[in-house]
């Protein structure tokens, strides 16, 4: 019996099984440890003020370069599986990919080195805490909510909730107020 490459097959008498192993759609997460990172929950788009002290941190910081990291946010699961009425869209995905390359290209402009990523997740601050961490950076840069009262605390600050997160950490986070 012929097999192809990457393949593997279980032997069943006559009717054997074949089963393809299947490459993932995503690029490689960045491990390199880096000065700062530059965050967003995915509702808004980054502030020039926030990128300019993003790069103003990044000198502060021991190790050099700037991380842009943003959220594309799933909306639920389903029996422990995402629904996908719940996933980001195509159009919502490629919206924040315009973010995070128009936020490189802004922080290169300065002479600073940039990489960024686009996460999808339910829980935002978590991975962005948990990619700061892996990192091993000193500073996250975030935009300051916006909304008040009621709003804001359905909706979360990510701010507060992120300084939470990191309390027991080396790692300093700077809102940006508007």
């Amino acid at each position: 019996m012929a097999r192809c490459i990457g393949q593997k097959s279980y032997g069943l008498g006559k009717a054997s099984l074949i089963l393809r192993r299947r490459k993932p759609k995503w690029d490689a997460q960045p491990t390199q440890s880096i000065g700062v990172v530059l965050a967003s929950d995915g509702r808004v788009d980054f502030s020039s003020q926030t990128v300019a002290t993003a790069v103003a941190l990044e000198s502060k910081s021991p190790v050099r370069g700037v991380c842009v990291l943003t959220i594309a946010k799933v909306h639920g699961f389903t029996l422990g599986i995402p629904h996908p009425g719940l996933l980001p869209t195509k159009a919502e995905a490629l919206e924040r990919t315009n973010w995070v390359e128009r936020a490189i290209e802004t922080i290169k402009k300065s002479g600073v080195a940039a990489d960024g990523q686009v996460a999808t997740t339910r829980h935002d601050v978590k991975m962005i805490a948990q990619v700061a961490q892996q990192r091993n950076t000193s500073y996250v840069v975030v935009d300051g909510t916006k909304a008040k009262g009621l709003r804001r605390m359905i909706e979360g600050d990510i701010g507060s909730e992120l300084k939470c997160r990191l309390r027991k950490t080396h790692i300093e986070v700077v809102i940006v107020s508007q």
